[in-house]
């Protein structure tokens, strides 16, 4: 008579070490790939447009996923998503080169209208209140930003300005922001590390690594610890 074997009561052998490393990398790059394309951006200040919010040589992250398109009212309740509002400080595809990232406040939202007269931003007909705003050049130095006609917003598109409004180049030089174009809202400086004023044109790749061996010898002496870790208002 066949007797049916004892199961056996060895565990499974334990996996390799190798394997577990494996394991680990390929799910943290899966982690941040999946980061990185659907809820988080990292990008660089480099220019002076957003002075004194954002400074040149600020590291931001940026949140991809608030502005994510619904389907019902229940996904903005139950997830941290919402609707572009004025204020916000936003990366989007500049409407004349969609591979270039720009990064500017909301000042107006469709349909509003928005004019500049004698430096002051006036929404709807209604004076704002602009604590941000940095102007560094006299009264008509600059007719074109120191005025802008009464416009109103078409549909789908908004109206940003840098907070630097002297040194900006934004909706009331090239238009309107198509809703499309916007990527995320701008939320945290995570590092913020004093750079040259035209770093961002040295391309090179000689350039480019001494930039990296700056940062590496000067962390210490060039980080702007009081700036780091502070969220974007």
């Amino acid at each position: 008579m066949n007797e049916t074997p004892a199961p056996s009561s060895q565990s499974p052998p334990p996996k390799g070490i190798v394997r577990d490393y494996v394991e680990t990398i390929i799910t943290c790059v899966i982690f941040v790939i999946f980061a990185r394309t659907f809820v988080f951006q990292q990008s660089k200040i480099p220019t002076g447009s957003m002075i004194p919010t954002l400074l040149i040589g600020d590291y931001i992250m940026v949140n991809k996923h608030v502005y994510a398109p619904t389907s019902f009212d229940w996904e903005k309740k139950l997830f941290p998503i919402r609707d572009i509002r004025r204020g916000d400080i936003i990366v989007f595809k500049f409407p004349e080169e969609p591979e270039k990232d720009y990064i500017k406040r909301i000042i107006g939202l469709p349909g509003d209208v928005i004019e500049v007269k004698h430096r002051q931003l006036y929404l709807n007909g209604v004076l704002q209140n602009e604590p941000y705003v940095q102007h560094v050049y006299p009264m008509g130095t600059n007719i074109d930003t120191d005025d802008y006609p009464p416009t109103k917003i078409p549909p789908d598109h908004y109206f940003a300005m840098g907070d630097n409004r002297d040194n900006s180049r934004d909706s009331r030089a090239w238009g309107f922001v198509p809703r499309d174009n916007v990527k995320g809202r701008a939320f945290v400086i995570f590092w913020s590390y004093e750079e040259e004023r035209d770093a961002y044109l040295r391309t090179s790749l000689v350039d480019r690594a001494a930039a990296i061996w700056s940062k590496i010898t000067h962390l210490f002496t060039r980080t702007r610890w009081s700036r780091s870790l502070n969220l974007i208002r």
